[in-house]
């Protein structure tokens, strides 16, 4: 058993300002060595991410004590029994959904979430059952399989997709969410053409990473949506065509072909489906509050040919799109580090909170020495 340092979330729905009531707590956690099929991991960095504040204002209520993080990358110090496809020293990406590749979600080719992984998210378990990591003598649950947000992590080896040295380890961390989240909207759910013109609501990290995708993927024209000014011009340096505010993207008779809905948020997901062209493509990718609604006409989706597509986490397979983003990233076709906004320490976590939920950020990376 290990002594590490990492940011436990001790109570779900604290009042804000977080950097105040102070939800998040670093502390020293005991974690216990890899079992069979599992891997120790060094954190060397950390991304600050929305399904992360989604536990501590409680959109998405998971058992506490809880050390958060799942957008993540670093180095392979012990492999547990069994693990022969991985080696010591090496780095890895977190993956937030692991796979099992055998159940019939994982049989969709991403389209559907895996549901032992889905399973084991929910109770704050690895995917082979247990947990970790405890505290005092009582356990600590995992975030999303991978609690990131510490010096160290077991994951099961399901969760990690192996890069190459090259790759930055903060540039490697924001392509196991973000990117991965993103980015997939596009490459798997949405598969634009050369003509298309695509559109991203909500200019966030996963919304960043769908206008870089985009871009990447040579698309006729790429339009970004935010009601942030300092976002909208961000997206216009990061190579968007055009910006605009919901207000005036729904007033410009703009009609994209495709639209990523990338904000968690039902006004934003009825924007997206209100400018998406006929016989166009809207795809949402956001997390809005358990029990929001938004409102839709029905019958544009027959009359003029219209398509809606759910895509949890991009609908990745991490193994297979991990490794095609960082290809794109190594022929400078994706710049996954324009969308880093500032290096952090771990001791600021709640203050980082807050700025997410200000929307002053788009990627807040965690750096560990």
């Amino acid at each position: 058993m290990t002594v590490i340092t990492g940011a436990v979330l001790e109570t779900i729905g604290a009042a804000r300002p977080y950097g105040v009531s102070r939800p998040i707590r670093v502390t020293e956690v005991r974690l216990d060595p890899p079992g069979a099929g599992e891997v120790l991991v060094r954190i060397e960095a950390a991304g600050v991410c929305h399904s992360d504040l989604s536990v501590v204002n409680g959109h998405r209520v998971r058992p506490v004590p809880m050390l958060l993080g799942h957008e993540s990358a670093g180095r392979v110090e012990a492999l547990g029994e069994g693990v022969s496809d991985l080696a010591v020293g090496q780095r890895v990406v977190m993956a937030f959904l692991p796979r099992c590749g055998e159940c019939r979600a994982c049989r969709t080719d991403g389209r559907m979430p895996c549901a032992p992984g889905s399973a084991a998210n929910g109770a704050g378990t690895l995917l082979g059952g247990g947990r970790r990591l405890s505290r005092d003598g009582a356990e600590v649950h995992h975030h999303l399989g991978v609690s990131g947000f510490a010096t160290h992590a077991v994951v099961d080896r399901r969760s990690l997709v192996p890069v190459e040295d090259d790759v930055p380890p903060d540039v490697a961390a924001v392509l196991g969410c973000a990117v991965l989240t993103g980015g997939g909207a596009l490459l798997n759910a949405a598969r634009p053409g050369p003509e298309d013109t695509v559109a991203v609501v909500g200019l966030g990290g996963v919304g960043m990473a769908a206008l870089l995708t985009a871009r990447a993927l040579g698309v006729a024209r790429v339009i970004g949506v935010d009601a942030v000014p300092a976002k909208l011009a961000r997206a216009t340096e990061l190579g968007a065509d055009a910006v605009h505010t919901p207000e005036e993207v729904l007033a410009s008779g703009v009609r994209p072909d495709i639209v990523v809905e990338a904000a968690g948020h039902p006004a934003a997901f009825e924007t997206a489906v209100k400018i998406t062209a006929p016989g166009g493509t809207t795809v949402t990718v956001g997390l809005p509050a358990p029990g929001a609604t938004s409102a839709i006409e029905p019958l544009i989706l027959t009359a003029e040919a219209r398509t809606i597509i759910g895509s949890y986490l991009g609908s990745a397979v991490p193994s297979r799109d991990i490794p095609i983003y960082a290809a794109l990233w190594r022929e400078g076709r994706l710049p996954v580090e324009e969308l880093i906004s500032s290096r952090i320490r771990l001791s600021e976590i709640n203050e980082a909170m807050d700025t997410l939920a200000d929307g002053l950020a788009v990627r807040q990376i965690i750096m560990f020495d």
